[in-house]
C-alpha cells in the first residue's frame, strides 16, 4: 500500500448518509485521502468538516483545485445531474449516489460526458460488493443450484413514514423504485448480467400526506408524495432467466426484504440488499429445510464508501470500476423501462448492455475491513 499514491478526494453533500461514508472513506479505506467537503447548508458544512478535520470548500474550488482526482457526490436526488456534471466536465473522476439521474435521457448524458472526458464514472450501490451478495455470487458461480431458471425481489415500506424521518424521500427520486428498488435490481445485475425486455405496473398510491409526528413543529401540515410507492415488474435477462419484483411501500414500516433465485437444482435466498452482510440460505433438492452457507468474502458491516475506494483502486490500476456506470444506467433503463411499460400499456425493449462487474475476491474475512480486505479491491 505504501507504493500507491493515495488518492484526493472531495464530497459534494453533507446530509445524513455523509457520516458513514466519511468515517469509512477516512479510517477504512487507505487508498483514500479525503481532503474537503461542500454543501449548499453551511452549518452542515462546517459540522462534517470539523468532525473529520477536513476542509470546507466550494464546489468551484473542489473543481478547480488540480489535486482532487476523486469526487464523491451525495447530494439529494433532483441535484445529481447538476453536480455530477460540473465534476465530469472539470475532468474529475466521480463516483455518485444512486440513481444516476432521474430520467434515461439526462442519464445518457452524462454516461457520454463521462466517456468524452475519459474519466471513470461509478454510481451507487456499492452493497453488491459486500459480504453477503458476493457470497451468493460465489455459490451460485459455483453451480451450486445448478442452472438459475427465475429471480424474484420483493420490498414492503410505509412510505408516509420514512417520508415524515427523510423528507428527500417524498421528492422527485425518493420513491420505491429509483431510491430502495435499485438496490434489488443492482444485486441482480451484478449476478445475472444485463436485461433485455421488460414490462409492469406503477403506481402513486393516496400521494396527498399529512405530517403526524407530533413533536415537529409542522404536525399536521400537508405534503405530496412525488415518487412511486407501488411496482411491479417482470423482465428477461439476456441469459434468457426470467425475473419479477414488487415494491410496496404503501404497507407498514416492518421491511421483509427478500430475493429469490430459483435454480435447477435447488433454490438460494439473499438477505436485504440495502445492507452489506447477512444470512445467505439454500434449499437443495431433495432437501425439506434451507441452511445457511458459510461467508466467502469480507465488508458485512455499514461498508459505505468502498464504492469510491474501489474507483480509486481502479484508477491507479488502470481499469473501470465494478460500480461502472454502465450498469448504473442500464438499471436505471430497467426501471424506467418499466414505469414507460406501464404508461404504453407494451413491453419496453432495452436500449443498453453491460458487463457484470468481476467479482472480489475471496478471503479477508476478519470484521477488521481496514487494511486486509482492501487488499482484495485492487484485484
Amino acid at each position: 500500500m505504501s507504493t500507491i499514491k493515495k488518492v484526493k478526494t472531495a464530497v459534494v453533500g453533507c446530509g445524513v448518509i455523509s457520516e458513514i461514508y466519511l468515517t469509512n472513506m477516512t479510517q477504512a479505506f487507505e487508498i483514500l485521502e479525503v481532503v474537503g467537503c461542500c454543501d449548499i447548508i453551511k452549518e452542515r458544512m462546517e459540522r462534517r468538516a470539523k468532525q473529520f478535520n477536513i476542509r470546507q470548500m466550494t464546489i468551484e474550488e473542489i473543481l478547480n483545485d488540480e489535486s482532487i482526482e476523486l469526487v464523491l457526490n451525495i447530494t439529494d436526488p433532483v441535484n445529481h445531474h447538476l453536480v455530477s456534471s460540473q465534476v465530469l466536465n472539470a475532468g474529475k473522476n466521480l463516483y455518485s449516489e444512486k440513481p444516476i439521474d432521474l430520467s434515461i435521457e439526462a442519464a445518457r448524458e452524462l454516461v457520454q460526458l463521462a466517456d468524452k472526458k475519459g474519466v471513470l464514472y461509478g454510481n451507487a450501490p456499492d452493497t453488491f460488493m459486500g459480504e453477503a451478495i458476493q457470497t451468493a455470487r460465489f455459490y451460485l458461480d459455483s453451480g451450486l443450484i445448478g442452472d438459475v431458471t427465475s429471480v424474484y425481489a420483493v420490498l414492503n415500506r410505509d412510505a408516509g413514514f420514512l417520508a415524515e424521518r427523510f423528507p428527500f424521500t417524498a421528492g422527485p427520486g425518493g420513491g420505491i423504485g429509483l431510491d430502495v428498488g435499485v438496490y434489488y435490481v443492482t444485486a441482480l445485475l451484478s449476478i445475472l448480467g444485463p436485461v433485455q425486455q421488460a414490462a409492469g405496473f406503477v403506481q402513486t398510491r393516496n400521494p396527498d400526506r399529512t405530517h403526524y409526528f407530533p413533536n415537529k413543529e409542522d404536525f399536521g401540515g400537508k405534503f405530496k408524495l412525488q415518487g412511486e410507492n407501488l411496482v411491479t415488474g417482470s423482465f428477461r435477462f439476456e441469459s434468457g432467466v426470467f425475473g419479477s419484483l414488487m415494491f410496496n411501500s404503501c404497507s407498514i414500516q416492518n421491511e421483509k426484504p427478500l430475493i429469490v433465485m430459483y435454480g435447477t437444482e435447488g433454490i438460494l435466498y439473499m438477505p436485504d440488499p440495502n445492507q452489506f452482510g447477512g444470512e445467505v440460505k439454500v434449499i437443495l433438492k431433495g432437501k425439506s429445510e434451507p441452511v445457511t452457507l458459510q461467508p466467502t468474502h469480507a465488508f458485512s458491516q455499514n461498508c459505505r464508501g468502498i464504492g469510491p475506494a474501489e474507483l480509486a483502486w481502479s484508477l491507479r490500476k488502470g481499469r473501470k470500476p465494478r460500480t461502472s456506470k454502465e450498469m448504473a444506467f442500464h438499471g436505471l433503463e430497467l426501471l424506467l423501462g418499466i414505469y414507460k411499460s406501464c404508461e404504453t400499456g407494451t413491453f419496453y425493449q432495452m436500449t443498453s448492455t453491460f458487463r457484470c462487474p468481476n467479482p472480489i475476491p475471496r478471503g479477508y474475512l476478519g470484521e477488521n475491513y481496514g487494511s486486509p480486505p482492501e487488499a482484495g479491491l485492487a484485484v
